[in-house]
């Protein structure tokens, strides 16, 4: 039960961190960024978790006193850097909604000359069914040209249908805004991945504990 438990929080935080990396991957353009990094680290702590836990296996195969705490004491502590880590995210949420709308509205202005970030801000737009960072009149500032915005915000997208649009036939809500209550919602999934993984782990610490405390025994009876 023990090796289970040990190697189900690693694999655990690992599948947090990609499903966390391809949530991410669908609305930060490019970029190092800490929400970038994010998921990164999640599959980093989790690697290391695996390591934490071949210590506690070969502990619990040898009844080794030493393994066993050094084990409950990495488990503690990866505990710990996951709930700084979730204050932390809890805290900065709206800088990180800041410093999306501000990589947004950059990547806007490079639209005209770049075919890459083009075809990124249409997939989102075209997914998301929006148009612009705060509405559809964004894009007048970016295209320098009024009544046309590109042909992704069309509710019915066909070739050039965003030159002389009509207002009903775009998506006028903007971008920044649908995809931060779509990560919302989605955050919400891996909060309670988190605390699955955290009930696991809290699991593992108890029984690693048990465990000393039963080796302990054993040494005091020799």
């Amino acid at each position: 039960a023990l090796l289970f438990v040990r190697h189900a929080c690693a694999v655990g935080l690992i599948a947090v961190g990609v499903g966390t990396h391809l949530v991410l991957n669908q609305t930060i353009t490019h970029g190092a960024t800490p929400s970038f990094l994010l998921p990164v680290v999640i599959i980093a702590v989790g690697a290391f978790l695996f390591l934490v836990a071949f210590v506690g296996c070969c502990g619990a195969c040898k009844e080794n006193y030493c393994l066993m705490i050094t084990f409950a004491i990495f488990l503690s502590l990866i505990m710990l850097v996951e709930v700084a880590a979730a204050i932390a995210g809890y805290v900065f949420r709206d800088k990180v909604r800041s410093e999306f709308n501000k990589d947004f509205r950059q990547q806007m202005k490079n639209y005209p000359k770049d075919n890459q970030t083009a075809s990124i801000l249409d997939k989102m737009q075209k997914d998301f069914e929006c148009c612009g960072a705060a509405n559809y009149t964004d894009w007048e500032k970016i295209l320098a040209v009024t009544n046309k915005v590109p042909d992704s915000c069309c509710v019915n997208i066909t070739h050039n249908c965003g030159i002389n649009f009509v207002v009903k036939d775009i998506h006028t809500e903007g971008c920044v805004e649908k995809i931060a209550a779509w990560l919302r919602k989605n955050v919400l999934v891996v909060a309670a991945a988190a605390l699955g993984i955290a009930f696991v782990e809290i699991l593992g610490i108890v029984l690693a504990c048990c465990l000393v405390k039963s080796i302990r025994s054993g040494y005091e009876v020799m």
